[in-house]
């Protein structure tokens, strides 16, 4: 796509949805959906309610040659703005550099994004059981891979690691934006069983990288609420535009040697080969606080788009099947030990119980 093309996209759009922060503002979200295939963004306001409005992206899955339309629509009240959407990029995806292993497919999204999000007194680590974020495309960010080092599961390859079913708690788990391949398309998109669609790093879109002037703007929204923005910003001190550096580094030396390890150098195979060093501008959670205004950035290094979440994930971006079976999972696994101390406890009690009875009747008899 030609610059040209990419100025009257945005224009169009600025024009119509007010997506540059002071401009037109939508009156009606349920007017015509806007046209958003290809758009570059430009609005850097950190209130979702800026974006209400209805949108639309006719697309094509590029190896399967089956178009699709992209549907989002961006509603507000005074605490929150809801995001529906049916997940569908709007772009033309599953390109020559992707390897799926199922078909996308539309989903039935809601979203509800706080629109007075506040830091909280600790960060939340990122888990599979809650979607991360998602982006103003209405396609969900999904950072953490389900892949890790499992040696002895026999989907296994040779150096120990399989692609899928590791589940929450695991020691290794591998980086999908790393050397392993996770059969991204050029979006670092894919799909997970059930066909839905999900970036695990930069989208590579909705935001031009080359942006010199007002800095990145806001490409989506986290699930505690805070805005993603681009990969660079304006510093209010100097106003010079700068880059957005993570601040964690790739640890040096080689991985442990113990059982349960796989070993060798840390080069980035797992998100463990990382550590937070405070080496760039961008807090752990890959964030920072602009004029009074909390973000997450996109940078070209881990953790890419979040490393945790800075305020409290909204329940409505919570995985319910998979949450659901993870954690009965879990719940059985602490029923086992309360079932078996509970009867050893009762059994106990009635061996006591039968000793004292059994006291009793000799004393009466005697």
């Amino acid at each position: 796509m030609t610059r040209a093309s990419n100025i009257s996209l945005a224009t169009s759009l600025l024009v119509v949805a007010g997506l540059l922060a002071g401009c037109v503002q939508i009156d009606n979200p349920d007017s015509e959906p806007i046209d958003i295939k290809n758009v570059i963004l430009t609005n850097l306001s950190p209130d979702c309610a800026d974006y209400s409005a209805s949108y639309k992206a006719n697309v094509t899955d590029v190896k399967r040659s089956t178009p699709f339309v992209s549907q989002i629509k961006v509603s507000d009240d005074e605490r929150s703005c809801t995001i529906i959407a049916n997940d569908i990029p709007n772009y033309d995806f599953n390109d020559d550099t992707a390897h799926w292993a199922e078909p996308i497919a539309t989903q039935g999204l809601i979203l509800t994004i706080p629109r007075n999000p506040e830091l909280g007194m600790s960060t939340t680590e990122l888990s599979l059981t809650t979607y991360n974020a998602v982006m103003l495309n209405g396609v969900i960010l999904d950072q953490l891979a389900n892949g890790c080092y499992k040696p002895e599961d026999p989907a296994a390859d040779r150096d120990g690691n399989i692609a899928n079913g590791c589940g929450p708690s695991v020691e290794w788990r591998l980086n999908p934006i790393g050397p392993v391949s996770f059969g991204t398309d050029s979006h670092n998109g894919h799909t997970q069983p059930g066909g839905l669609y999900h970036y695990h790093g930069n989208p590579n879109a909705l935001f031009d990288p080359q942006e010199t002037t007002f800095g990145s703007p806001v490409i989506g929204f986290a699930a505690d609420g805070f805005p993603i923005y681009g990969t660079h910003y304006v510093d209010p001190d100097t106003g010079q535009l700068l880059e957005a550096k993570s601040g964690y580094t790739l640890r040096q030396g080689s991985r442990p040697t113990a059982s349960g390890s796989p070993g060798g150098e840390y080069d980035g195979t797992y998100i463990q080969d990382f550590e937070f060093t405070g080496a760039g501008t961008l807090d752990e959670c890959n964030g920072m606080t602009i004029n009074g205004h909390y973000g997450y950035y996109v940078t070209d290094s881990y953790p890419y788009v979040m490393g945790c979440f800075a305020g409290t994930p909204d329940p409505s971006f919570l995985k319910s099947r998979e949450f659901a079976g993870w954690g009965m999972a879990a719940l059985g696994a602490f029923l086992i030990p309360v079932s078996t101390l509970t009867f050893l406890l009762v059994r106990r009690r009635r061996a006591k119980a039968n000793r004292s009875l059994s006291s009793t009747l000799k004393l009466e008899t005697s």
